[in-house]
């Protein structure tokens, strides 16, 4: 559906205002614990979900926080980590509590964050899980949360029992118990979120994601330093409570005044000699066209599911869509100097509610200053050539012919008026009417969308026919990228990679190359979390 189709059905300016003042009320109910005096009661394990609230409608808008509201400038923290229980070799066994936690985030106000792990101090991240291909992994999940929730493995090749698919809620006070081995060839970056359906945007812009490290045995990159960047942002009222999403939000994905690194605002990060950056972007919507400016190249050696086969050198920027990773290697050169690491002007096409126009892109946002301080023994490490062997699924890389079988799925968008009028519309969480679609329907849990067989490669048509970006993201698999259609014009992947989550622009087709290797259901979605609640997510079965 075209964006004059889309607005031509939303355009309503007391439906929107009812509606945006609703959503607000809903949402507002679950930060009241974040104002002046009032208590904590609703955070505690055991107490009722504070979306059965009922607020009153026409409460205010949230007054958000200024930019200036976080301090900046502090060096760059390493991320918590997730102590492993176990003795064995090659066991990894922990322990996650998703749970209410009070920080002080803004000087002179807390706030009320949901977090993984032992968060009272350090960043506001979920601790990094650092493991090995062939290891045996076993995390206990403990909701303390007033929600059900689930943790789903992003990109990793997991069971589809294991992977907190939306159709396996933990309920608040219970625990679950996940299992799964890391084959051989799964060394990559990945992260975990939580992924229970209608609720994954509000979960995660709360706080619930963290980073995945599986390392190999035989790491060509291995002498190089690493460092972690991992990208969220964060969306506060002007008393420090998380705000509400608003009608702005829902359809065009939350995109938060403050993009952290590693849960702080633009912090220092000191380079003394070259090194491995691996970069993740948590983000519910937000695009990042990561750039150290026009002078400063760097090299990309990896994305979602590890290293490329070749290196891609003399880069000055790299887009990193919501969900998507990267593994960078920045060289820290022979001179001292500075640069700032930024998220570059990206239009992704955010709608607005007058016809016939859309919201102008972002200006270019700092994300971290960045001082190169290279020693006398910061010698230049080489980048291999090769990093590793990569097959192609397909005899052919360059096209999306062939006898594989086909899969289409089509992102379109729709807005049911009637339901949007509805007597109570606006005192809903979620808003009625708006759906973003897969294959024209929304997701429903009872409806299998397609199926493939185990085993089998498949070539998969992801087309755009909306008017924004959309990221798609495929569970319990990688994929290869083919081609890239757009206007009729086919442009093949000009690079050989594993990913889990592809951009796909308006308009456009992007093919990939896929296989499963587990039977069960999976799910397919776009990965701004928004528009995956809304409906734009569906079910493969695996047979």
């Amino acid at each position: 559906m075209i964006r004059r189709e889309f607005l031509a059905r939303t355009l309503s300016a007391a439906v929107a205002s009812l509606f945006a003042r609703g959503v607000f009320a809903q949402h507002s109910m679950h930060d009241m614990h974040g104002t002046s005096g009032m208590s904590d009661m609703e955070d505690m394990p055991g107490m009722p979900s504070t979306h059965a609230a009922k607020p009153h409608a026409g409460q205010p808008a949230a007054k958000l926080a200024p930019e200036t509201a976080l301090p900046a400038g502090a060096p760059l923290a390493a991320l918590r980590k997730l102590a492993n229980e176990s003795t064995e070799p090659g066991v990894f066994r922990a322990m996650l509590v998703a749970q209410p936690v009070r920080r002080q985030l803004m000087a002179g106000h807390s706030t009320s964050l949901w977090l993984y792990g032992d968060a009272a101090q350090g960043p506001i991240v979920g601790p990094l899980i650092d493991v090995r291909e062939g290891d045996n992994v076993e995390i206990r999940f403990v909701n303390h949360l007033p929600q059900a929730s689930t943790i789903h493995w992003h990109g990793l090749p997991v069971p589809p029992d294991q992977d907190g698919n939306p159709m396996n809620p933990v309920a608040p006070g219970g625990t679950h118990v996940y299992r799964f081995t890391l084959p051989q060839g799964s060394a990559g970056t990945y992260w975990y979120h939580s992924h229970p359906h209608m609720m994954s945007s509000e979960q995660v812009f709360r706080g619930l994601a963290g980073p995945i490290v599986v390392r190999a045995a035989d790491d060509p990159l291995a002498a190089f330093p690493e460092r972690h960047l991992f990208f969220s942002d964060l969306k506060l009222a002007s008393d420090a409570s998380i705000a509400p999403n608003d009608v702005m939000d829902w359809m065009n994905g939350r995109e938060g005044q403050f993009v952290l690194v590693n849960g702080a605002r633009r912090p220092l990060i000191a380079i003394a000699q070259d090194e491995r950056w691996r970069l993740w972007n948590g983000c519910n919507a937000r695009y990042l066209r990561l750039s150290l400016g026009d002078k400063q190249i760097f090299t990309q050696v990896g994305t979602d599911g590890g290293l490329l086969d070749k290196p891609r050198d003399g880069l000055t920027e790299l887009l990193l869509a919501p969900g998507e990773r990267a593994e960078i290697v920045v060289r820290a050169g022979a001179q001292p100097s500075t640069a700032t690491l930024t998220a570059a002007v990206y239009d992704r096409r955010k709608m607005t509610m007058t016809e016939g126009s859309g919201l102008p892109p972002e200006p270019a946002k700092p994300l971290a200053d960045i001082r190169f301080e290279p020693g006398a023994q910061a010698a230049a490490r080489a980048v291999p050539q090769t990093l590793r062997h990569i097959a192609p699924l397909l005899s052919s890389t360059g096209h999306a012919d062939g006898n594989a079988p086909q899969k289409s799925v089509v992102f379109t968008e729709a807005m049911d008026m009637m339901a949007m009028h509805r007597p109570g519309a606006s005192m809903s969480a979620l808003p009625p009417g708006m759906r973003f679609l897969i294959n024209g329907a929304a997701f429903d849990p009872a409806r299998i969308a397609l199926t493939s067989r185990r085993g089998e490669v498949e070539v998969w048509s992801i087309e755009n026919r909306t008017d924004m970006d959309h990221p798609f993201h495929l569970h319990g698999t990688q994929f290869q990228v083919i081609e890239r259609e757009q206007g009729g014009a086919k442009t093949p992947e000009p690079f050989l990679a594993w990913r889990d989550t592809v951009n796909v622009q308006p308009g456009q087709t992007v093919r990939i190359a896929t296989v499963q290797r587990d039977a069960g259901e999976r799910m397919f979605h776009c990965h701004i979390l928004e528009h995956e609640d809304l409906g734009m997510m569906a079910t493969l079965k695996v047979v």
